[in-house]
């Protein structure tokens, strides 16, 4: 069996045809999906989903990409926590790359986001674009070794995946690492120790190959898991129980 560590079946573009999802997911052995939430607004229909199907679950937080919202508090980051399909805090993080400026609103989401995690229990997904040594320094500063989580959708170069797996962190990998072009990122898939490794759609984005260019679904994060198997040298057994084991000890999830 597989996991999809990270998929968005509430965007539109899954959502309007999530029965076919569903039954993608069957096909292909992939037997659960996190479901993550990006606003606080569309949080609802991120819970709805978890709730509906006992295979999914359900994150609560904001992404960083997201300037003009309401900002979470600690609190109400820790309340909606509390419900046992919200197995995880985030997506949370810093970004770089899309926005600029005085982007301390971002830092200072991201700290409330790693209180909140530390103090309900739940670990952290992370997102980090062009901004890592500030994410590893608040990551550093506000103790998010003691909530542990995953740095999703990694992209960045092995002395940051090592700064991260050296608080705890997992490392998740997406269809990019499938991409021909992604030599670096491969190169740290080689390295990550298989007790902390994820994988992951982030679908409807980043399909991998050979459905690159398509919207990407949780079946294919099949196609992740046997490329991080050849880059390791394991065997597509190995890697898809490991890092489905590494799910629901990360998650602390019993089904």
């Amino acid at each position: 069996m597989l996991v999809d560590s990270h998929c968005h079946l509430d965007f539109p573009e899954l959502a309007d045809n999530l029965p076919a999802i569903l039954e993608t997911m069957r096909e292909n052995d992939v037997g659960a999906a996190l479901c993550i939430s990006v606003t606080l607004e569309d949080f609802p229909k991120v819970l709805a989903l978890a709730e509906q199907h006992e295979n999914l679950f359900a994150s609560v937080g904001v992404h960083p990409d997201y300037p003009d919202l309401r900002e979470p508090t600690v609190a109400e980051l820790v309340e909606l926590a509390s419900h046992p399909k919200v197995v995880a805090i985030g997506e949370t993080g810093l970004d770089y790359y899309r926005l600029t400026g005085d982007l301390e609103w971002q830092r200072e989401r991201f700290r409330v986001h790693i209180r909140a995690a530390r103090q309900s229990g739940k670990p952290l997904i992370i997102h980090t674009r062009s901004a890592s040594a500030d994410t590893l320094r608040l990551m550093q500063e506000e103790r998010a070794a003691e909530a542990g989580g995953v740095m999703h959708c990694f992209t960045e170069s092995w002395e940051v995946a090592q700064g991260a797996l050296e608080m705890g962190f997992h490392i998740s990998f997406s269809g990019i690492v499938t991409f021909k072009n992604a030599k670096e990122l491969k190169d740290v898939a080689r390295q990550v120790p298989l007790d902390r490794l994820l994988v992951e759609t982030d679908s409807p984005y980043l399909a991998p190959v050979p459905y690159r260019g398509k919207t990407n679904q949780p079946g294919w994060v099949k196609h992740v898991a046997e490329e991080v198997a050849r880059l390791q040298n394991r065997t597509f057994a190995d890697v898809a129980a490991a890092t489905t084991s590494n799910f629901f000890k990360l998650f602390n999830i019993n089904i």
